[in-house]
């Protein structure tokens, strides 16, 4: 380290300052004081900044790069230019935080006495630092600690080697030319005002199933079996989105697209890469299981997969579509096998997902949530195929691992298969008398989403239900006491409330505690204000896009839902990798410091979460 001097430069160095959080909240004064109390020093790779290092103070980067781990040698945080780190409030008095520059750096150096008098006299100031809460878990929900493949940019892994042919080429031709080029689609595009337009895409499949299994002759136009407008993603997307992707549409090509124009192709053969442990190979199998044997022993490899993706650096939310995506594949084939069973439906019908799976939030374990809505012209006479349908899916869904519904929400049941004109009246019923009973019945399916069928029969119900619900105070303020009834695990100063005898002893469980106060607050806020999205992430963007709450405020349950599900996922595979059932309740004793920190953080927030909902409804809670 080079011995600690005044900067040279002022005026350049005022302006840096000056533009680094959270100095740009200082007054022209006392940024000045700021500045001429910095120190400047160089500290080489591999230099480390310890508990009782001197000079305390705060340490900002002028340039070079500084990893913050724990005792664990984990990963807390990688700071850059701009960024800050007081090595004594990290710690505060427990030596397990540890700065290790990584990158040649130049710090300034803010003394301890500088720093707390600035503290002491700007109230926005000294809020930056004291309100670590929400730093913290920003910092845990934001930053992915390992490269992930998944996470990295189409561009990287697409193929640009297209084929482009007319619409008018003949069928015939175009698998001429695809033979010759040894690729298994086609792109069929026209020449238009602002370049080449795409129009459609041909596979391998259609030329197979489109064409000679239909017997049309070899001259055809390529427009006819083409499939025209097809979805794309961008170059910068990741592998992940793509992945999702073509896992939840079935699709085995994907154009990438770059402001409109084809640059590359994305298929499975890409994504798959020889790996069975792609989600992608795994939802292409189910779907090509014939028996629900097939699919137990597909779905066999599913914890392990869980594992590697967690290992992988997968965030939680990632995760958790991820495993909704193979609970979507796994329904839907079910379906097509009972349908094959059953014969057609005998009208229009959508099978609803209820909960997590509507939401997108489902993990391992995870109970049956679901229902039937069918079409008010199917006589009453013909709903008996529905009935068998359900009965043969649930089942196949028990086996498959997803447990049958305690309380029996399950499209097997009168109360969850029903015409749609008898959910409306359903639906009225329970926001005109919201009993406990109504009110639990509510909390699940005003998370609903089509998995299959009529996707307008769900459009329809939930529209009906939003509009029933946002206007009626009193049915609010019932949603409102039950999003109240689960609290945070915190005492008094902030301590963890664990169990304190029985099963889970010394445990909190971080479902009931945690996730399900946020969704339901979440929830409460979405049909307050009539907003159509269900996953919870989605709600709250759009919920701080409305204005009906802070871009703070938004951002803080999202980071303490990510926080809480991050630790749950990872507790669930410490349980799968030691052979243990998997469940929800975790022993904050086990976690290093900094994670007990940001989950009490996290608790922290959903405690005054639902103080703002409390004061905000509490004229319709009597």
């Amino acid at each position: 380290m080079t011995p600690l001097s005044p900067p040279v430069e002022l005026a350049s160095v005022a302006e840096f300052i000056a533009q680094s959080l959270p100095f740009d909240l200082l007054e022209p004064a006392e940024l000045d004081r700021a500045v001429n109390a910095l120190r400047v020093s160089y500290h080489p790779h591999g230099e480390r900044f310890e508990g009782a290092s001197e000079p305390p103070g705060l340490r900002i980067l002028r340039s070079g790069a500084v990893d913050l781990r724990d005792s664990n040698n984990k990963l807390l945080d990688r700071l850059g230019e701009g960024e800050n780190f007081h090595i004594g409030n990290l710690n505060a008095g427990d030596d397990t935080v540890v700065a290790t520059v990584i990158e040649d750096a130049l710090l300034y150096l803010l003394p301890d006495e500088a720093y707390r008098d600035l503290r002491a006299s700007n109230r926005a100031f000294d809020r930056y630092f004291s309100r670590q809460r929400s730093r913290r878990l920003r910092r845990a929900a934001r930053y992915i600690p390992e490269a992930n493949p998944l996470l990295s940019p189409l561009r990287e892994t697409m193929s640009t080697d297209l084929l482009c042919l007319p619409p008018v080429a003949p069928v015939q031709a175009v698998a001429a030319a695809m033979a010759e080029r040894r690729v298994s689609s086609a792109f069929i595009s026209e020449r238009g005002p602002g370049g080449d337009q795409l129009l459609g895409i041909v596979t391998d499949r259609d030329l197979r199933t489109r064409c000679l299994a239909a017997g049309l002759p070899a001259s055809t136009a390529v427009r006819e079996i083409m499939t025209p407008d097809p979805e794309g993603i961008g170059p910068e997307d990741t592998i992940f989105n793509a992945t999702l992707l073509m896992t939840q549409r079935g699709y085995h090509h994907l154009p990438v697209l770059d402001a409109g124009r084809l640059v590359g192709v994305i298929t499975t053969s890409d994504l798959i890469l020889a790996r069975r442990n792609d989600p992608v190979y795994l939802v292409q199998h189910l779907s090509r299981q014939d028996s629900v044997d097939g699919m137990v022993e597909l779905l066999a490899s599913l914890p392990d997969q869980l594992q590697q993706w967690v290992s992988a650096g997968m965030r939680a939310e990632q995760v958790s579509r991820l495993l909704t995506a193979i609970s979507d594949a796994v329904t839907i084939r079910l379906i097509q096998l009972a349908e094959e069973e059953h014969g057609p439906a005998p009208g229009p019908w959508a099978w609803l997902g209820f909960g997590s799976q509507a939401r997108g939030e489902q993990l391992l374990g995870a109970d049956q949530d679901n229902g039937i809505v069918i079409d008010d012209s199917v006589p009453a006479a013909e709903r008996g195929w529905y009935t068998a349908v359900a009965k043969a899916v649930c089942d196949g869904l028990a086996a498959c691992g997803y447990k049958y519904c305690p309380g029996g929400i399950m499209a097997t049941t009168d109360e969850w298969c029903q015409p749609l004109a008898t959910w409306q009246d359903t639906v009225a019923g329970w926001t005109r008398t919201p009993t406990p009973a109504a009110v639990m019945r509510v909390s699940i399916f005003f998370d609903l989403r089509a998995v299959y069928g009529e996707e307008s029969l769900c459009t329809r119900l939930q529209q009906v239900m939003l509009e029933r619900a946002s206007s009626n105070t009193i049915f609010l303020a019932a949603l409102a006491a039950n999003a109240l009834a689960s609290t945070p695990p915190l005492g008094i100063f902030r301590r963890f409330v664990v169990d304190r005898d029985g099963e889970h002893r010394d445990s909190l469980d971080l479902k009931k505690r945690g996730v399900l106060p946020i969704t339901e607050i979440v929830r409460l806020h979405a049909l307050a204000h009539k907003v159509t999205a269900v996953n919870t992430n989605e709600r709250l963007e759009a919920l701080a896009g409305e204005r009906h709450l802070t871009i703070g405020d938004s951002r803080n349950l999202a980071d303490a839902l990510h926080c809480i599900q991050q630790q749950r996922i990872r507790h669930q595979c410490e349980e799968m990798a030691a052979g243990e059932p998997v469940d929800n309740f975790l022993n904050p004793r086990k976690l290093p410091r900094l994670a007990r920190e940001q989950l009490r953080d996290a608790f922290t927030i959903i405690d005054e979460a639902q103080g703002a909902v409390r004061q905000t409804y509490r004229a319709g809670m009597g």
